[in-house]
Order: structure tokens, then sequence, then C-alpha cells
């Protein structure tokens, strides 16, 4: 039996997505969720503010929350481990946490990289295994909600990784940077799809309307060749012309698995959602 969640997608009854009439129905855009309330337990904490990322798996590890006049207006980070399930409805997203615990959490500075020694404190703030060790997206594991039901290594275990940088990057900081083709400039980034089970992001959406009037194209993470992080550049392993003829992104429409299909076949790549199976 199928119900409805949020009026957006459906689910079964273990919270799993289904895929109804070929959409792709857990695909987000990471800056719609700047309309979501961030809800504990027993108090709303604030309003999301940005994501983090890292820049190896292209996964989403945190959200950016900007509290309200419970935590007095500090910004925190909400883990995906946090998050119950369903976790995305009414304007909501619903996390395993008491606002105390949140306001108890490990302080960061918004103006400095997130180090691995915060990420490690932040972890065992709440009893979290550490997603970055093993070789899976989260852990092992490909979901974040798995791994946050997963016991904790030892620490003996745990110390190897604990020098290793982080490699966490800024939605919003990403939002606007270049998109180079072989033969020249083809747009910028305009935002970001993330699937919201697993919290990888799928595609960067980018603006080619100073080119090609009205057109957004979608390109994956694995098809990029490089980023220049201090340029503010992401280069891509294909012609202008070869972007120009691609299909076409709707925004005002769900992305369907027809069209990601579509996509796929053009750019001759397999299929996200095959690979992983």
């Amino acid at each position: 039996m199928l119900f409805a969640a949020d009026g957006d997608k459906l689910e079964d009854r273990n919270g799993k997505h289904v895929e109804v009439e070929g959409i792709a129905m857990s695909l987000r855009r990471t800056k719609d969720l700047k309309a979501f309330t961030i809800a504990a337990t027993d108090a709303d904490i604030g309003s999301v503010y940005d994501c983090y990322f890292d820049d190896e798996t292209w996964t989403i590890r945190y959200i950016v929350v900007e509290t309200g006049a419970i935590l007095s207006g500090p910004k925190v980070l909400i883990s995906p481990l946090a998050l119950r399930r369903p976790a995305l409805r009414a304007l909501h997203i619903w996390v395993n946490l008491t606002w105390k615990q949140v306001a108890d959490s490990p302080s960061f500075d918004l103006h400095k990289p997130v180090s691995r020694q915060h990420e490690i404190n932040y972890h065992d703030h709440y009893g979290w295994p550490y997603y970055w060790e093993n070789d899976g997206v989260w852990g092992s594991l490909s979901h974040p909600h798995d791994l946050a039901r997963a016991t904790p290594a030892i620490p003996a275990t745990r110390k190897k990784k604990n020098s290793d940088d982080t490699n966490l990057r800024s939605t919003r900081e990403v939002d606007g940077y270049h998109v180079m083709a072989l033969d020249g400039q083809i747009g910028h980034v305009e935002d970001f799809l993330f699937d919201d089970e697993s919290w990888q992001i799928r595609y960067a959406i980018v603006d080619t309307r100073n080119w090609w009037p009205g057109k957004r194209v979608l390109v994956r993470p694995q098809w990029i060749k490089r980023v220049s992080w201090r340029n503010r550049k992401i280069y891509l392993n294909m012609s202008r012309e070869n972007i120009k003829k691609s299909p076409q992104w709707d925004p005002s429409q769900p992305v369907s698995r027809k069209y990601e299909l579509r996509l796929h076949k053009y750019y001759d790549s397999p299929p996200y959602w095959t690979a992983e199976k």
C-alpha cells in the first residue's frame, strides 16, 4: 500500500521512495530546502541556511541550520544521520534529536572550513559512526539511516583516519561557479539536484541562457573533469556543441526516469541507479 508523504512523492510503509509514472520521486533542489524548518522531537530548531557536501563522493554531509529564539540564533550542523523517516514533509525536516542535544553539539565557525577533528567531536557527541570510514557513500553503506543504526567502531580503529583532511564544500559557495566546456564557457551552476534518500548530489543544474535562451541542462558530477575551487570554475570533458544538443531540462517539471535515461544515453553513460544495485 502506498501513501502520500508530503504531496509531491509517494512512499511505501517503510518510508521507501517508489517510482510513479516514471518520475524520479526523491530528487530535490538544494535551494528548495531553504523553505524548510528543522523540527526536533520537542521543538523547531530553525531554518535551512546552507548544505555542506564532500567533493569526493558529492554527497551532502551536513545541513547548516540558522536557529531561532530557542538557540539564540547561532548556526548549527545537522547530519542526514539524524533524519527521521520520512524526513521531509509539510515544509519541515524532521530529526531524531532534542533541541538540547543540538544546543549542546560542538559549535563551528561558518567562516572557517569544517575540520576533521570537529567532525569527530560532532559524531562522538551523538554516538554516530564516522561516514568517512570504509568505501561506501556512508561508511560501508549506501544510506545515512543505515549508518545511523550501525554500531560505532572501537576507538583504536577509529583513530586511523582522524588526521585526514575534509573535503567539504558549501552549496551556496559553488552556486554561480562558471562551467567550462573544452572550447569555452557554457554557463554557470544554478543549483543542485540531490537524492533525499542517499543525500548524494545527482546533478548540477547548469544555466546556459547567456548562450542559448531559456535552456538549462543537467550535468552529473561524474561527468566533471576537474574543479578549480580557487578560480570558481568547473571543467567538463565535452564541447559546447555537445552540451547544446543535450536533452533540455524543464525546471517546472519533476525529473522523470524517462528523461534521465535519455540524458545518460546521450552522454553514453550508465545510469547511476543501475550501478548501485
